[in-house]
C-alpha cells in the first residue's frame, strides 16, 4: 500500500478546508471603519458629478432630486453654463444660477428629476475625529474616494481667502476634487471639498454645508446672496491672552475696529469692546459669532453681550448688509 500520496492528499485536503473555513474570517477581519467607507461610496457616488468648462473641471454633489447641484464658486468661474455629467453616464447643460465668492459656493440646475440627491448632515455639530470621506475626480479620475477625519474646524487658514470657518481635513483632497463632498460615517454630505494647503499633505479644507446650504437657500429662491454684517473687526481671547494681558474675561472676541457709519458704530460698539454673547447665546470665539450672523438677515436686530473695562452692558444692533 502507498502511504506517502495518501498523506499529501490528505494534508492538501485540510489545507483546502483550512482556507475554506479562513475566508470568512478574514471577510470578517475587514475592519468596521472598511466596511463603513464601502457604504458610503457605494451609497454617496451616484449624487457626485463632474462639473466643466472652458477652461476648468471639478466636481460637484447633488443635493435635491429636481436637479439642484452645489460646487465651488471657482470651479464655475464665470461661466453661465456648465457641462455636468453624472455618474450614470448622461450629460447635461446646466445652468450657474449664481455664486457667492466669499464662501466659493456655487449653484447650478439641470433639467432632471428623480436624480439620486445625497443627504445632508447639520456642520455645526461636527466632532473633531470623526470619520470623513471625500468623492470627487481628481485629475479627470471620476468618483475617486479617499478617507481620512475631522482634523479641525472653524478653520481659517492663511492663504485660503473663505469666510466660512472650514472644515480642515486629512482625507484626500487632490486638483478635480473641489466641489466634490466630505461625507460622514451615515453617508451625508457635511461639506463642500474646497482646496488644499500648496506644498502640504494632509491639510485639505471643505465649506461647512450648513454654510453653502443657506447660500443655496438664498440663490434659488431670491436669485442673490444676502448676508447679515455688524461692520466690526475682531480677534478671539484666548485664556493665555486673558491672563497676559490681565483682561476681564477669559474668552469671547475683542473688537479691533469698527467701521464708519455701520451698524455697530451707530448702536455705540467701541474699539476694545469684548463680545461674550449674542442673543443670550454664549460667544467664545469669532466662529460663534459668524454661526449665529448666517442665521440673520440684514435689518434684523440682535442683542450683544459686552464688556467694557469693567463694566458690563448689552446693546443691540440692527444688522446691515455685507
Amino acid at each position: 500500500m502507498c502511504v506517502a500520496p495518501v498523506f499529501h492528499a490528505m494534508k492538501r485536503l485540510s489545507l483546502l478546508v483550512c482556507l475554506f473555513l479562513l475566508v470568512p474570517r478574514l471577510e470578517a477581519q475587514r475592519s468596521t471603519e472598511e466596511e463603513t467607507i464601502i457604504r458610503v461610496a457605494r451609497t454617496a457616488t451616484p449624487a457626485v458629478v463632474s462639473v466643466s468648462r472652458r477652461g476648468g473641471s471639478g466636481s460637484g454633489v447633488i443635493v435635491r432630486a429636481d436637479g439642484i447641484i452645489l460646487t465651488n464658486a471657482h470651479v464655475v468661474g464665470n461661466a453661465r453654463t456648465v457641462e455636468i455629467r453624472t455618474a450614470d453616464g448622461r450629460t447635461f447643460s446646466g445652468t450657474v444660477l449664481g455664486t457667492d465668492e466669499d464662501v466659493d459656493t456655487a449653484v447650478v440646475r439641470i433639467s432632471a428629476t428623480n436624480l439620486p440627491a445625497a443627504p445632508l448632515a447639520d456642520s455645526d455639530r461636527l466632532e473633531v475625529g470623526q470619520l470623513a470621506i471625500a468623492i470627487g475626480n481628481p485629475l479627470g479620475l471620476e468618483r475617486t474616494v479617499t478617507r481620512g477625519v475631522v482634523s479641525a474646524v472653524n478653520r481659517d487658514p492663511r492663504g485660503v481667502d473663505i469666510a466660512a470657518g472650514l472644515i480642515q481635513t486629512d482625507a484626500a483632497i487632490n486638483p478635480g476634487n473641489s466641489g466634490g463632498p466630505l461625507l460622514d460615517s451615515s453617508g451625508r454630505v457635511i461639506g463642500i471639498n474646497t482646496a488644499i494647503l500648496v506644498g502640504t499633505t494632509g491639510l485639505g479644507f471643505a465649506i461647512p454645508i450648513n454654510v453653502a446650504v443657506d447660500v443655496m437657500e438664498q440663490i434659488v429662491t431670491t436669485g442673490r446672496v444676502r448676508r447679515a454684517s455688524l461692520g466690526i473687526s475682531t480677534r478671539d481671547i484666548t485664556p493665555e491672552i486673558s491672563r497676559y494681558f490681565r483682561l476681564p474675561i477669559e474668552e469671547g472676541i475683542v473688537v479691533l475696529a469698527v467701521t464708519n457709519g455701520s451698524p455697530a458704530s451707530r448702536a455705540g460698539i467701541a474699539v476694545e469692546d469684548f463680545i461674550t454673547g449674542i442673543d443670550g447665546q454664549k460667544v467664545e470665539d469669532i466662529m460663534d459669532l459668524h454661526r449665529h450672523l448666517r442665521t440673520k438677515r440684514p435689518g434684523d436686530t440682535v442683542t450683544l453681550d459686552i464688556v467694557r473695562g469693567t463694566a458690563r452692558r448689552k446693546i443691540s444692533v440692527r444688522l446691515g448688509e455685507r
